[in-house]
């Protein structure tokens, strides 16, 4: 199958993972023995509805960009499922992962080290393009000049390099070069955090413009909650390698129903401390080793509700109200039909 077909054919669930699992190796001794193993992603599922925004977020070092290199397959999973477009392309060698690409690509966090220095804008811009044989010539120029309105760009700036653009336009370029090959769907990294709070409004804003008029279906990552509350339809919460909660973003700002996740809401800054619903959560302790997670619950450790039960029990995402899923012990699930 060519490429313009694949990109031609939307799919209503153009991304979804089960039971990805992404351990990295711990090696030592003089013949470099594998003795453990860091479990950056351990058992995630989900899926992303076209046209929608998940938003996965928690706090650093929790596993959210690992599981977005995996669902590039800029890393190769350990374990679990990756359906793109509703391929299975968890197994793919790179040659064969090229086909695919058109359909999912990434804005990073880092605007300038993700942008190739030496090259003009438009040459950034027009790189895919000449990648995956789709324009070249007048026509990539035409594209381009397209896409740099589009996002918000002037079409003249195509000349200029990228240190001579500011840092929220630097990011609208890595928006416009995602743009360029007419993805489904678009990985977005932490593609604010690097900006000032005024530019990240502007950034958000485009990129919900721009998935009204295309259609795109968004995987958000982000630690921070106001950020995500803005752009998300949906929201996970990651702790230590694993979803924790998962519903969509109404329900989870209005009633959380994990303990991790209301430390976060409760911790997050509101325009009027008087109007703070949720009582402040210090958590105890530190984010244990995912080299070493503890046993049972891994969140028991810091969990003011934790009891012997949590210390020796995995809880497993389980639906606790209508479209709400939860994995927690004091959270019962749901009584079947």
């Amino acid at each position: 199958m060519s490429t313009d077909a694949l990109t031609k054919v939307p799919h209503p669930v153009p991304l979804a993972v089960r039971d990805l699992v992404k351990h990295f190796p711990v090696r030592s001794g003089l013949l470099q023995r594998q003795t453990g193993a860091v479990q950056a992603v351990d058992g995630v599922s989900f899926s992303i509805p076209r046209g929608t925004t998940l938003g996965l977020v928690g706090e650093s070092g929790c596993g959210k960009s690992t599981v977005a290199k995996t669902v590039m397959k800029l890393l190769e999973p350990t374990s679990g499922v990756i359906i793109l477009g509703g391929v299975d392309v968890t197994h793919l060698s790179p040659a064969a992962m090229w086909a695919h690409r058109r359909r999912i690509q990434t804005v990073f966090q880092d605007p300038y080290s993700s942008l190739n220095p030496r090259l003009t804008a438009g040459e950034i811009v027009g790189e895919p393009l000449a990648n995956f044989a789709i324009a070249t010539g007048s026509e990539q120029k035409d594209r381009v000049a397209a896409l740099f309105k589009r996002v918000g760009l002037r079409p003249e700036s195509t000349a200029k390099y990228v240190h001579e653009f500011s840092g929220g336009q630097r990011q609208r370029l890595g928006i416009a070069k995602a743009l360029a090959v007419s993805p489904d769907v678009i990985v977005l990294d932490e593609p604010v955090s690097a900006l000032d709070v005024s530019v990240q409004a502007q950034v958000l804003n485009l990129l919900i413009d721009l998935q009204d008029e295309l259609g795109l279906t968004y995987l958000f990552i982000s630690h921070d909650l106001a950020v995500v509350r803005h752009i998300s339809h949906h929201v996970a919460v990651m702790y230590l390698g694993r979803i924790v909660e998962m519903t969509s973003k109404a329900q989870l700002f209005r009633g959380p129903r994990h303990p991790y996740t209301e430390a976060l809401l409760a911790a997050a800054p509101v325009p009027d401390p008087a109007r703070r619903r949720l009582q402040r959560v210090v958590l105890a302790g530190d984010v244990p080793s995912p080299a070493k997670p503890p046993s049972g619950c891994r969140f028991h450790t810091r969990c003011p509700l934790a009891d012997a039960a949590c210390k020796v029990t995995d809880p497993r995402l389980a639906e606790v109200a209508l479209g709400h899923h939860a994995a927690c012990l004091k959270r019962p699930a749901m009584a079947a039909v």
